[in-house]
């Protein structure tokens, strides 16, 4: 894993601390002694994050310090007094729906960029990682996971909905019917169910977290950027193509690779 002794600080602030080494940047929650509990002011900083990345970066590492990627949402968010500086989420929701829309619109801004077709994301998951630390782990393209993960989605038992953008990746992992069970009950999923049934593309032990990652992301960078970066734009289409639209936009991505790679690219 990338240190700050081998890479360049790009900001540390509001529990979020971005480092770049070459084409990786690293993207570390710096909270332990609150279990990375999320805040308003640490959604922002994610935000700025992916909006300070270098051109360079290919490879994105989202990682959490201590013993848990993150337990959540900072149960301060339902408190009379919120945060400093910060609405409470009951002032939030004695407001009109298009205001309360666009604030939960931008909290989602944080979960959003992790998917951009130019860079591919990797969560490195160790302890908790429940409600918005599911949701962020989720945000990423891939998830490597520590053997003491557990990943729960406590909104719904808690009367809220998941609303980090969450959702739609968790069903397209696991399908409806188990992201239903895994949403309703609240239940905690663990290392070897979530590499079973594709929430973790790997799980190793604990100790050996930083090496896997850091090996996937070697292999990420092994292959030419422009194809890994079509690559994923063609999988990301799927869902929303039909199977001879998949076919017709794999044709049109192969011809930009081979005019590219004959030197007759724009």
């Amino acid at each position: 894993m990338t240190t700050l002794d081998d890479s360049e600080l790009v900001f540390d602030k509001d529990g979020v601390r971005l480092t770049v080494e070459d084409a990786v940047a690293t993207v570390t929650l710096t909270n332990p002694a609150k279990r990375n509990a999320q805040s308003p002011a640490l959604w922002r900083a994610l935000t700025e994050a992916g909006r300070s990345l270098p051109g360079s970066v290919r490879v994105v590492v989202l990682r959490g310090e201590g013993k848990s990627f993150s337990a959540g949402l900072d149960r301060q968010a339902f408190t009379p007094e919120g945060f400093d500086g910060e609405p409470s989420f009951l002032e939030m929701a004695r407001g009109s729906d298009e205001d309360l829309d666009a604030v939960i619109a931008e909290y989602q801004e944080a979960f959003t960029w992790w998917r951009r077709s130019d860079l591919v994301s990797i969560a490195a998951v160790q302890g908790h990682a429940i409600g918005a630390g599911f949701q962020l782990a989720l945000a990423c393209d891939l998830r490597v996971v520590a053997e003491d993960v557990q990943f729960a989605m406590r909104e719904t038992s808690l009367g809220l909905v998941p609303d980090l953008t969450g959702t739609h990746p968790l069903v397209s992992l696991v399908g409806y019917a188990r992201a239903l069970e895994i949403c309703a009950t609240g239940r905690f999923v663990h290392a070897e169910e979530a590499e079973r049934i594709g929430l973790a593309n790997l799980s190793v032990p604990a100790d050996e977290l930083d090496a896997a990652v850091r090996d996937l992301s070697a292999a990420l960078l092994a292959a030419p950027r422009d194809a890994v970066n079509e690559t994923k734009a063609l999988l990301q289409g799927v869902s929303g193509r039909s199977y001879e639209e998949q076919r017709t936009a794999e044709r049109a991505a192969q011809a930009r690779r081979l005019r590219d790679l004959a030197g007759l690219g724009d």
